[in-house]
């Protein structure tokens, strides 16, 4: 998975010369990274302001060791300096940025840099730090901030997908528990549907274990590589389907659809579960006829080795809510007045949970993955309870318009210095712009967390003693990670 490129690179241009700017003497910088708000997240009205921390031993593991010993500490030192060289020169101006600390970064051979963390998994509050660093040697105190670019970069996604994550777990953990519907299937009822869709097959990796964290329904392949690779994990990591496309459709031809159905439903998959898009023409004809000429063949389905055994349709346009629910305008008594869960339980029947809802026959079932947010699932699970069906009779599949239509923004993440020591005396460091409503008002000093019965609580303006207890651990020191968790333990904490 490592990225060919010099890490030195990996940071805003102005953070080069920043090592000149602090005063004469500086020795050491302190700084955190914090979701400091979450009024631009579109979440449901009950989130609690926890934002799910994730992320940082993939981080570190990729970028901080791999990368930084591909690209820099193992190649020589004259390529890696020349090539910093050249480029701050080509871009500022010839000598702007002297290149002596690079040398010396070089010539010690590791990141002289301490990470204390939270652990993964943990859900934090709003405003609280999930992590904080501190250079080790004094000569590098450069190096603290320096790295604010990539963390920020490589971090925030993780951390605010993980979160999306679990308020889809507890939205549908929610309706399964009103509805009766069997808790042990929401792992796979969130679908992760969005890779195409991120900001190129990195992010649609990296970002996406933010998923497994809740879920292990997933179609993002390389998120499971990098779930092994560096999060340890093993087992179940992440299922899916054989499922169609338009174009496998389209190319079956529009007057032998239904021989397509059939072919999928008998020959390619007898067994197991088999999902097929349905809305390539006539939704309402593949639900109410399709599906009736199929009866026999689909109720004849065998198990698999899991035990599973079902036909899943997938309508992939118009509104979630009328095409699941039924619409209340259409034609009273039309398969688009129903909805497709009624059609299938008008057909196939079911069984009722102990809540007293319906559940469709186990060998029918439907997915919708078209534009899914939070407050559309939320409208959907709404929906079915109306109409007495159990949450657990759609699968929902949650792609790029839930997990790219993000920014840093989101929950406000930032990496902020407050604390500095210079010609052996520390100084206390904070920012409370005049002019901010007081979203960036920073913490103070050396900070230190605890957990207490509100959640993750900050104390600032600690004594160095003070600093040293508290919830925020040693993850990363001099080039070496000295912590590691897994996917499993995360998850565990997700619960």
């Amino acid at each position: 998975m490592s990225l060919k490129i010099n890490p030195l690179n990996a940071i805003d241009f102005y953070k080069a010369d920043h090592r000149r700017q602090y005063p004469v003497g500086t020795e050491y910088v302190y700084a955190n990274f914090t979701p400091r708000s979450s009024r631009l997240a579109k979440m449901l009205p009950d989130f609690d302001d926890k934002v799910v921390f994730f992320g940082l031993q993939g981080f570190i593991k990729h970028f901080l060791i791999e990368t930084w010993n591909e690209g820099f500490f193992n190649q020589p030192k004259d390529k890696v300096v020349a090539a910093y060289k050249r480029r701050m020169d080509s871009s500022l101006g010839e000598g702007a940025v002297p290149v002596e600390h690079i040398e010396a970064l070089h010539d010690l051979g590791y990141l002289p840099l301490r990470i204390k963390a939270l652990q993964e998994g943990s859900r934090v509050n709003i405003k609280v730090p999930v992590l904080t660093m501190i250079n080790t040697d004094p000569d590098f105190f450069w190096l603290t901030n320096y790295i604010e670019t990539v963390l920020s970069a490589e971090l925030w996604k993780s951390c605010t997908t993980a979160t999306i994550a679990y308020e889809y777990k507890r939205l549908l953990n929610q309706y399964a528990q009103k509805t009766g519907a069997p808790l042990d299937f929401v792992p796979v009822q969130g679908h992760d549907f969005s890779s195409r869709g991120m900001s190129g097959i990195y992010d649609a990796a990296q970002s996406s274990v933010g998923h497994l964290t809740s879920f292990i329904g997933t179609d993002s392949v390389a998120s499971i590589d990098y779930a092994e690779e560096y999060y340890n994990a093993t087992g179940v990591i992440g299922v899916s389907v054989p499922a169609t496309e338009h174009s496998v459709m389209c190319m079956g031809r529009e007057e032998s659809e239904l021989e397509t159905f059939r072919r999928l439903i008998c020959e390619l998959y007898p067994v197991g579960v088999v999902s097929i898009v349905s809305d390539t023409w006539d939704f309402w004809r593949v639900i109410t006829e399709f599906s009736v000429e199929l009866k026999a063949e689909i109720l004849n389905r065998q198990p698999n080795a899991l035990g599973l055994a079902k036909v899943v349709f997938r309508p992939d346009s118009g509104d979630p809510v009328k095409i699941i629910c039924g619409d209340p305008d259409a034609e009273i008594g039309s398969p688009a007045y129903k909805g497709a869960v009624e059609c299938l339980w008008e057909i196939f029947g079911g069984t009722v949970t102990d809540k007293g809802y319906k559940v469709l026959n186990e060998r029918v079932g439907l997915i919708y993955g078209d534009s899914i947010t939070l407050e559309r699932a939320q409208n959907i699970l709404k929906g079915l309870e109306a109409k007495g069906f159990a949450s657990n009779n759609l699968v929902f599949g949650i792609g790029s318009y839930t997990y790219n239509y993000l920014t840093r923004d989101t929950f406000g993440f930032a990496v902020k210095a407050t604390w500095g020591q210079v010609n052996g005396v520390g100084r206390e460091l904070f920012k409370d712009p005049m002019t901010d409503s007081g979203t960036k008002k920073s913490a103070k000093g050396l900070l230190r967390v605890e957990q207490t019965a509100n959640g993750f609580e900050l104390f600032d303006q600690q004594t160095p003693e003070q600093e040293q207890r508290g919830t925020l651990t040693t993850v990363f020191e001099n080039g070496k990670l000295l912590r590691e968790c897994t996917l499993d333990q995360i998850r565990e904490r997700l619960v």
